[in-house]
C-alpha cells in the first residue's frame, strides 16, 4: 500500500493520481483521525495476535501487521502533523474548521443507503 505525500497537490482534472506512484489513500489533513485509528488498530491487532498462545507460527506470521506498514503509517502521521506545526494558529484554526466540514460531508456521503421497510398489507386477501 502506498500513500500520497501529506500535502500533495490535487490530482489533475484528468483523474490521474498526483505524482505519488499509484497512491491508494489520500493523505490530506482531514484523514488524520482515520490514520490514527488505523495505527491504533494495527497495534492492537499485533498485540492480540502475539498474545494468542494457541496460534501456529505460520498463522501468527501471516496475521501480524508488518513492522514496515506500522512504520509507514507512523511516518505519514508525523509528516502531516509536522506540516500542521509549520502553520500559524489562525491557519490551523481555518484548517480545523474545513476538516470538520469535510469529515461531516464525508460521513453523510459515505453512509450506507437505507432500505425502506415494506409497508404492512392493510388489505389482506379476501376469500369471499
Amino acid at each position: 500500500m502506498r500513500f500520497a505525500p501529506a500535502f500533495a497537490p490535487p490530482a489533475p482534472a484528468t483523474g490521474a493520481n498526483p505524482d505519488t506512484a499509484s497512491a491508494e489513500i489520500s493523505t490530506d489533513v482531514s484523514y488524520l483521525p482515520d490514520l490514527h485509528a488505523y495505527l491504533d488498530d494495527l497495534l492492537r491487532n499485533r498485540e492480540r495476535v502475539l498474545a494468542a498462545a494457541e496460534v501456529d507460527q505460520w498463522a501468527r506470521a501471516e496475521a501480524v501487521p508488518s513492522a514496515e506498514e506500522i512504520t509507514r503509517i507512523r511516518s505519514l502521521i508525523a509528516r502531516i502533523e509536522a506540516g500542521l506545526e509549520d502553520l500559524t494558529a489562525a491557519e490551523r484554526e481555518q484548517i480545523g474548521q474545513a476538516v470538520t466540514i469535510v469529515r461531516r460531508h464525508r460521513t453523510v456521503a459515505l453512509g450506507l443507503p437505507r432500505m425502506r421497510q415494506a409497508l404492512p398489507d392493510i388489505r389482506p386477501e379476501r376469500t369471499a
